[in-house]
């Protein structure tokens, strides 16, 4: 009898967790959009496609006055970025429901969504500013002599040399569907972002050289809508990012680094510039974050940013003068401020500490949110952990702060196993809020008897443009000092078990848990490295982002080949120990496929455990739901394995 009831016990406390296919089916909110009116809002829930092996998206419309959501689409295909009309009675989205990324539209009140472009190539981003007109980007077709050279050689890539670039067009937004889109612009540049002024006149548009993301340089260009004239209004050697205009169409806002060298890791700031020429003005010089603009309006530049692992909304004078912060409660996490007309009401997507995230709208002037969702019911047959925020001192003195989840009969007197779950960027940053597990099954690790700790090392988002470039030179190292003196931490906080400790991370997150696994292996019980680098020569040379290495490692491998040995996990490879699980897309552009090859190889000739997972056709993520169940499944097995001794 005792027999079966042990296996009994074990499985009920398992099923305190979502699995890997109950988190992956979850739902979650994204693009909370307030109609102008302050009516509705618009909002996008996602959908798991189990049969089709794909994540999709639904639009939802909730009427504020009522409470109540009306599901809008149907489509097994998903809905991306809705958009208001301006009289608040139509919502435009782009949809690949016909095949290829189109614009839709559909009344407020439901029914069959027309599709509105029929354009040759798939239409990017959109703007409805003006009620006649859509304006939009979307790359030109494949050119003639292309396709000539295509027919004679085959099927080939010059490297640096074929592009494909996107323009600007409009729409005609009227009773006609599939309608032809007219060009506004043409040349042999890339247009990355576009916005219409609100008179309805003029456009603005960033552009770049060509798509390719190491491609340095941006302009901001002001397109005169009726002649077609366009003309440069700022330039520089990094990127422009959040084009606004100001209510009076005279002048716009944008955010950039400037013409610093080390734009991956450095300040963004706000400018504002008049679209007669002239100087720019920085309104947010003394913010120490990167800001993101909301809106500018009668009373301002609205922008949100981060302040450690909780967000911030601000108040920016066009005229100089530091931002003023608007109150809203301590530890809430925002994304995706939008405002109606009035600016008396605004819509987001957040989370509180310990809470998951919703869609919300609150007066503007005061918080108040409200939830419009209810996607915390997803819980409802679960005992998710607790999370906490925790602190500690690294090897140099720097305060470090991280994530830890706990059970919720967590019992100081016992001893648990410590997983570490490294976040990727290194910009990223984990935070204490309740969320679906997608790469590592976090909540079956703690229902499991497992204490979870999600750092945020050095270089992570949130902590101030300081803390980003002290892994500079440093990467690896310093990032090492800082998991293992939380670590070191934990332990002494005397409900840690020192020797069943692993890590696992995916992308940069992936390359601090190999330099752990190889330059501190007898520190781990077990390691799981997904999409990481190995050798930051090898990935030099073969990834999208070059510039990436250069400022962060302050030198090609040609000026400086010791700092990339200095930080390179293949450096340390013959004192690895610990069992890797290796995963990776086989089509990974971000960081190739030899960065796993390598430390594959190197750990199977010194004997240590190691298992290669490639996953087909994927890059740098793992973005269809089987796949992405597989990974979580091998996680929980490896760690299962090796530090829980199953």
């Amino acid at each position: 009898m005792r027999i079966l009831i042990l296996p009994l016990l074990a499985a009920l406390a398992l099923a305190q967790a979502p699995t890997a296919k109950d988190a992956l089916s979850m739902q979650r909110a994204s693009a909370a959009v307030i109609s102008p009116d302050g009516n509705h809002v618009a909002y996008l829930l996602s959908r798991t496609d189990w049969e089709e092996n794909a994540y999709g998206s639904d639009l939802y419309i909730a009427d504020l006055a009522t409470g109540k959501s009306l599901k809008l689409t149907a489509s097994r295909k998903s809905v991306n970025a809705p958009e208001w009309s301006v009289d608040s009675k139509r919502i435009a989205f782009s949809s690949d429901r016909d095949g290829k990324q189109q614009l839709y539209i559909i009344p407020v009140g439901g029914g069959e969504a027309l599709q509105l472009t029929d354009h040759e190539t798939p239409v990017g981003a959109f703007e409805w500013r003006d009620v006649n007109w859509i304006y939009f980007s979307a790359p030109d077709p494949e050119a003639s002599a292309a396709k000539d050279l295509k027919k004679k050689y085959g099927e080939l890539t010059v490297i640096d040399d074929t592009h494909t670039m996107s323009h600007v067009w409009r729409v005609k937004v009227g009773d006609a569907i599939k309608q032809k889109a007219e060009r506004l612009t043409e040349g042999s540049f890339h247009v990355t972002a576009l916005t219409v002024s609100p008179d309805g006149k003029s456009l603005a548009f960033t552009s770049k050289l060509n798509p390719e993301l190491s491609t340095s340089g941006a302009r901001i260009e002001i397109l005169e809508i009726a002649s077609k004239a366009r003309r440069t209004l700022a330039t520089t050697r990094n990127s422009f990012g959040n084009l606004n205009w100001s209510p009076d169409s005279q002048s716009i806002a944008y955010t950039t680094v400037g013409e610093v060298e080390n734009g991956f890791y450095a300040n963004s700031h706000i400018e504002v510039r008049s679209i007669a020429g002239g100087e720019p003005k920085n309104i947010t010089a003394n913010f120490d974050e990167q800001p993101q603009i909301v809106d500018w309006n009668s009373r301002g530049i609205v922008f949100t940013g981060r302040k450690k692992t909780a967000s911030g909304v601000y108040l920016a004078n066009p005229k100089g003068g530091n931002p003023r912060a608007l109150d809203i409660g301590s530890g809430w996490n925002l994304t995706g401020v939008t405002l109606n007309k009035a600016v008396d009401k605004a819509a987001f997507v957040g989370a509180p500490v310990n809470g998951n995230a919703e869609v919300y709208v609150t007066p503007a002037l005061y918080w108040q949110p409200k939830a419009i969702t209810n996607l915390k019911s997803q819980w409802a047959a679960f005992k998710p952990a607790n999370r906490e925020l925790v602190s500690w001192k690294s090897k140099d003195g720097e305060t470090i702060e991280g994530v830890l989840y706990k059970p919720q009969d967590f019992d100081k007197t016992k001893k648990y196993p410590l997983l570490v779950v490294i976040h990727g960027g290194p910009t990223g940053i984990d935070l204490p809020t309740l969320a679906p597990d997608s790469t590592y099954p976090v909540e079956q690790f703690v229902a499991k008897g497992a204490i979870v700790l999600k750092p945020n090392y050095r270089g992570s988002a949130g902590y101030g443009e300081r803390f980003r470039a002290l892994n500079v030179r440093n990467l690896g190292v310093g990032d090492a000092w800082d998991v293992l003196s939380g670590v070191d931490h934990l332990v002494g906080q005397g409900f840690i078990d020192d020797k069943r400790v692993g890590t696992m991370g995916w992308s940069q997150g992936g390359y601090i848990s190999a330099f752990l696994a190889t330059a501190h292996g007898d520190r781990f019980k077990a390691v799981s490295v997904g999409a990481g680098i190995s050798n930051w020569v090898t990935y030099y040379v073969s990834t999208d982002i070059h510039p990436f290495t250069r400022q962060y490692l302050k030198a090609t491998p040609w000026e400086d080949m010791e700092i990339y040995r200095k930080t390179s996990p293949m450096t340390y490879i013959n004192t690895a120990k610990a069992p890797v699980l290796i995963q990776h897309g086989d089509s990974d552009k971000r960081v190739p496929p030899p960065n796993a090859f390598e430390l594959y190889q190197g750990l199977k000739d010194r004997g240590v455990p190691t298992r290669l997972v490639l996953y087909k056709g994927f890059g740098h993520g793992i973005n269809h739901p089987k796949e992405a169940m597989h990974v979580m499944d091998e996680n929980l097995n490896w760690f299962s394995k090796y530090v829980f001794g199953e």
